[in-house]
């Protein structure tokens, strides 16, 4: 197999195998260490092809994308979801998308149809109508079924009580003992794959900032990294700059939120009441600075699309000094409340061990030992000048993951800084033009919940054939089921909110 690197600020390479190829190239990575971390398809018939799988591993140089060009007649390719089990949902959601089938799967139930589209329908197929309204089919799921004296079902949603995103979850128990989650998901499919098809390459970043609203900056610098790698184009040094202050801040809300929200989960309402304070706080300093509480359209191909306010530096200055003590003295409340640490402590562990085999990515993997961070491992500009300290553990539970976000919370308080007082003059953003048709580009950011993706192959006259956006609870959302199993049913909530997983960023 040859590799060619793929132009960007990653480190990517992109080869072409043989279906029969792709087992002995998949479990070559898995041994060197490396795991998967996107699988998606495309549709090459009107340009004289048949179909393609394409497989982003990262691997021991940096990313290694495999594309596996498949018959057009019957486009299988061989089953890799024993090689990494990450692999299973995303290939069930390519067949439910392209038509593009795994032979030899053991699981091979729909993932996001939901009786949607018809049964033999194929919403990313060239030509499939995008705008077509299709009548709801019956939808029966077959759930795995745990039998034996004593155990029961309990389903929880797609409907919740709360306003979150909707999703089902199937507990088998005894007793208040978890002996089995089963998730189904695909709620919030909206399309977003086949919308990119109608769309150019200027007009897909704002698209590409709403496939997961927490997540805007991380998935439109992703989007626009693909299209830059693509063009040849380097953003100016201002631009690469703010690009990495508007992440951090995307970062440090969230995090804020979630502490919150975790410390709601153990009764304790103070904690919810005070990082909420904070993470408004936050919001308002980013509206300040940037015109956007969430910071909505702010990354576009070629840089920025405004800079930061006259007096936007000393807004931010000003909410992280406020903002560190504050901190600080509610980790020494999570850390000393009896109670918080009885609901934390060993509840919801992952092990490391099994992170690894499972494939464990983002904050919920450093919590369970994977040293794994875009900003330090591969560090594009201007976190190649910061030296980022990566925050790990391995316990594993509840706790760990508080631990790994407060550490998170002082660190990019330390790079807002440093990005503010560095921060250069210059442009804020190139002009992309003259964009090739037929070309690979990769954009990979690590976003606050882990890496995304964003694969994009480029269209004529500036359009977009095929772009796949990729968030990293594809692979956790997994790993929740396994987290759950030997704790009971009240904990799940608290479980669930210490991984904090995307529906939205994973039912495109």
């Amino acid at each position: 197999m040859e590799l060619h690197p793929l132009p960007g600020a990653a480190p990517a390479w992109q080869g072409e195998i043989a279906p029969h190829q792709l087992p002995a190239c998949c479990e070559a990575v898995k041994n060197r260490g490396g795991r998967l971390v996107s699988l998606w398809g495309t549709d090459r018939r009107h340009l004289g092809g048949g179909f393609a799988l394409h497989v982003a591993l990262s691997d021991q140089p940096g990313l290694v994308c495999l594309s596996v060009p498949l018959d057009a007649a019957n486009p299988a390719y061989p089953d890799i979801s024993a090689i990494f089990p990450a692999a299973n949902r995303m290939q069930r959601a390519a067949f439910d998308l392209l038509g593009i089938a795994p032979a030899g799967a053991a699981d091979t139930r729909q993932w996001l149809r939901h009786g949607s589209w018809p049964q033999n329908a194929h919403p990313l197929r060239k030509e499939f109508d995008g705008g077509r309204v299709h009548s709801h089919d019956a939808d029966v799921y077959p759930f795995v079924t745990v039998t034996g004296d004593g155990v029961h079902e309990i389903p929880v949603g797609p409907v919740h009580a709360g306003t979150i995103e909707p999703g089902h979850f199937r507990f088998s128990i005894i007793g208040e003992r978890v002996l089995r989650l089963e998730e189904r998901l695909g709620y919030k499919h909206k399309g977003i794959e086949k919308r990119f098809e109608s769309l150019s390459l200027e007009d897909g970043a704002k698209l590409a900032g709403r496939v997961s609203g927490d997540s805007t900056v991380a998935y439109a610098w992703a989007y626009s990294m693909a299209v830059e790698g693509i063009a040849g184009v380097t953003v100016p040094p201002r631009a690469a700059h703010l690009r990495a202050l508007l992440l951090e801040l995307e970062r440090l809300a969230n995090h804020l939120g979630d502490l919150g929200y975790l410390g709601n989960d153990v009764a304790l309402s103070f904690g919810f009441a005070q990082f909420w304070r904070l993470k408004e706080d936050a919001l308002r300093a980013s509206a300040a600075a940037f015109g956007h509480r969430y910071l909505m359209d702010l990354v576009v191909p070629g840089g920025v699309s405004r800079d930061i306010a006259p007096d936007g530096a000393a807004a931010l200055l000003a909410m992280a000094d406020a903002l560190e003590p504050e901190v600080r003295t509610l980790k020494a409340i999570y850390d000393e409340h009896a109670g918080v640490q009885d609901r934390f402590l060993t509840t919801g562990r992952v092990t490391p061990e099994l992170a690894a085999r499972l494939g464990l990515t983002g904050l919920p993997g450093r919590a369970s030992g994977q040293a794994w961070d875009l900003r330090a491992q591969y560090p594009v500009a201007p976190y190649d000048q910061l030296d980022v300290r990566m925050a790990t553990h391995r316990g594993g539970d509840v706790a760990a993951r508080v631990t790994v976000r407060f550490e998170e919370v002082f660190e990019s308080l330390r790079l807002v800084r440093r990005l503010l007082d560095t921060l250069p003059g210059g442009e804020l953003r190139l002009l992309i033009s003259n964009v090739p048709a037929g070309a690979l580009g990769i954009g990979l950011v690590e976003g606050w919940r882990g890496e995304v993706l964003v694969a994009l192959h480029s269209g004529k006259d500036g359009a977009i054939e095929r772009c796949h956006p990729h968030d990293p609870s594809w692979q956790n959302w997994p790993l929740l089921e396994h987290a759950i199993i030997g704790n009971i049913v009240p904990d799940f909530p608290l479980i669930n909110k210490s991984f904090n997983l995307s529906y939205s960023g994973q039912d495109l």
